[in-house]
């Protein structure tokens, strides 16, 4: 792996530092580099290279708002032994303590930065000899996402929806709920879907939803924190409800309350919050009773039923 990787970065150095990081899905490594300090994941699977191209891709349209750091993806680069390596910045991190207000700050800056550069294109066009494509990062109208991202190893289905609902019920919740039934065919979460989908647009009255670019897996493991500030990694990503955002956030801590108070201090719930939450949440229960297993049912079918209420 090692020849390879210096033939792919063109250095002749590459000497591990001995900073390891083992995560629940891929493992990694430091390298000392002729250009700097590198971090190097490397998994196994075949679907490896699906994984890390979505990755990467969320990586770079992250750092184009320039609203919350992250790694800067360098490559990815697939492996002659099978699976593949994923090549960005090493950032010395630490556990996220004294910038958790600050990145509640920069999370609704990325979550409002597409609405901006809509309002500022609107303008434009109505400006005298402005059109589009002026400004600098890509204005997106739709819901979806460029390339395929997973959520741990699963894929993620990204084909761009004009209508939010749309898309949340079928490409994140209605895949989830089908691969669900391909493994378990769990009758009971089936039927409770059935009729969960004809209530979901009734969680929605009067919100108004612009497709922000979400991180979309930010739990406490995938947060942490540099000597400039907070650090945000391991993404997700596509365009969607900002909302969707804070569901797994809630679901394993890691979070305090200086990072929502920040947070909703630009953007406010909106009314019937909660029950979207509970929504939300949904896709991430469904999400981790497809990765690991059962464990995860009783969370799912439980939401479905509240929900329902």
């Amino acid at each position: 792996m090692e020849a390879k990787l210096k033939k792919e970065l063109g250095t002749t150095m590459l000497k591990s530092t001995g900073h390891t990081g083992v995560g629940c899905i891929s493992e990694g490594q430091s390298y000392d580099t002729d250009t700097g300090r590198v971090f190097v994941k490397i998994n196994h699977k075949s679907e490896a290279k699906l994984m890390f191209d979505g990755e990467m891709a969320g990586l770079e349209a992250l750092l184009k708002t320039e609203t919350v750091k992250v790694p800067k993806p360098v490559k990815v680069i697939e492996l002659d032994t099978g699976g593949c390596v994923f090549v960005m910045e090493h950032v010395d991190m630490r556990g996220l303590n004294k910038y958790s207000q600050r990145l509640g700050e920069q999370l609704a800056d990325l979550h409002l930065h597409n609405k901006k550069q809509l309002e500022k294109l609107n303008k434009e066009q109505q400006t005298v000899g402005k059109g589009a494509g002026q400004a600098e990062a890509p204005v997106v109208e739709k819901y979806g996402f460029s390339v395929t991202t997973c959520c741990g190893y699963l894929p993620q289905k990204n084909e761009w929806q004009d209508d939010w609902l749309m898309f949340y019920s079928q490409q994140r919740l209605q895949h989830q709920i089908n691969m669900m039934e391909k493994s378990y065919g769990d009758r009971e979460a089936r039927e409770l879907w059935a009729k969960l989908q004809l209530k979901i647009p009734q969680f929605f009255t009067d919100v108004v939803i612009v497709p922000a670019l979400l991180h979309g897996d930010l739990w406490g493991g995938n947060v942490a924190e540099c000597a400039e500030g907070p650090v945000i990694f391991d993404p997700s990503s596509f365009y969607g409800h900002s909302e969707f955002e804070l569901a797994i956030a809630g679901m394993f801590g890691g979070f305090n309350s200086s990072f929502y108070s920040a947070y909703h201090e630009k953007i406010p719930k909106a009314p019937g919050f909660a029950k979207r939450h509970q929504l939300y949440q949904l896709y991430h229960y469904l999400n981790h009773w497809n990765h690991f297993g059962g464990g995860y049912r009783g969370s799912s079918v439980r939401i479905m039923k509240d929900l329902l209420k």
